[in-house]
Formats: C-alpha cells, sequence, structure tokens
C-alpha cells in the first residue's frame, strides 16, 4: 500500500522552515564569534551613532535588555557608549572598527545562507517571498484573545 500524500498547512511548512533557517543563521553567524541579535544591534549601528534610546526602538526590546546585550558587545569591544555632550542624559551608541569587521565576516557568512536557502527562486519569486512575508501578522500586538 502506498503512503498517502499529505499536504501541510502552511503555519506548520513555515515553522519547519524557520527552524531550519533559524539553524543555518546561527551557525553561520557564530563563525564571526555573534549572535542574530547581536548582528541586526551591529546593523543598525554601521551607518552611523545612534542613541541609546533609538537602538530600543529599532530592535524593539525593553531598555534593560538593550543594556545587557550592550554590556556584552561593549566587553567585546564591538561598539562603543559615551555620553552625547549635548545632552549628558543620552547614550550614543557607535560601532567600532573590530565591530565592523565582525559585521562583514557575519553578513559574508549570511550570504552565503541565502546563496543556497534561495538557489531555487528566481529574483522575481524571492521578491514576492519577502512581500508575502512582510505580510504576515507575527507581531504579538497583532492577536487578541477573543474569550
Amino acid at each position: 500500500m502506498a503512503a498517502r500524500e499529505v499536504t501541510y498547512r502552511p503555519a506548520f511548512l513555515l515553522a519547519f522552515h524557520g527552524n531550519i533557517t533559524d539553524g543555518l543563521i546561527r551557525k553561520a553567524v557564530a563563525t564571526a564569534g555573534l549572535s542574530p541579535r547581536h548582528v541586526v544591534t551591529l546593523q543598525l549601528l554601521a551607518d552611523g551613532p545612534v542613541s541609546q534610546k533609538a537602538l530600543a526602538e529599532g530592535l524593539d526590546v525593553d531598555p534593560s535588555v538593550l543594556v545587557a546585550l550592550l554590556n556584552g558587545l561593549e566587553n567585546d569591544e564591538l561598539v562603543h557608549r559615551r555620553r552625547d555632550p549635548a545632552d549628558r542624559r543620552r547614550h550614543i551608541v557607535e560601532i567600532t572598527p573590530e565591530g565592523t569587521e565582525r559585521l562583514r565576516k557575519a553578513d559574508a557568512a549570511l550570504d552565503a545562507v541565502e546563496r543556497e536557502l534561495f538557489a531555487g527562486l528566481s529574483e522575481r519569486e524571492l521578491a514576492s517571498l519577502r512581500r508575502l512575508l512582510d505580510k504576515l501578522r507575527t507581531s504579538p500586538e497583532n492577536f487578541s484573545c477573543g474569550e
């Protein structure tokens, strides 16, 4: 008796592919000694210094979470924090040359992962995938309990 072909629900397919992709991303950025959250933080700093408050908003994290994240990056000499001379209450965060180099290495590893993951997609299909993913309602504030 032949095995029955199963059509998986889109949410299961997304979760399956997401788990595999997450593992590939973590392995790739680890070659630069970074985590995915480190990479996103360094990417936000790559264009120039940012206030700590703006960085917390860009990462969508609580300021206390950001402080812990920045402490680790600062200990590894990947970012530097300083007081804003115009407003001593503000902290300015900037990427260091070592942070830039580690980000470059992580980006190269991520490029290789993306080339492999999306090798079967045309540029048009990849653009469509991006548009579809942007439409997914995965942000917690988009869901409510209907009880």
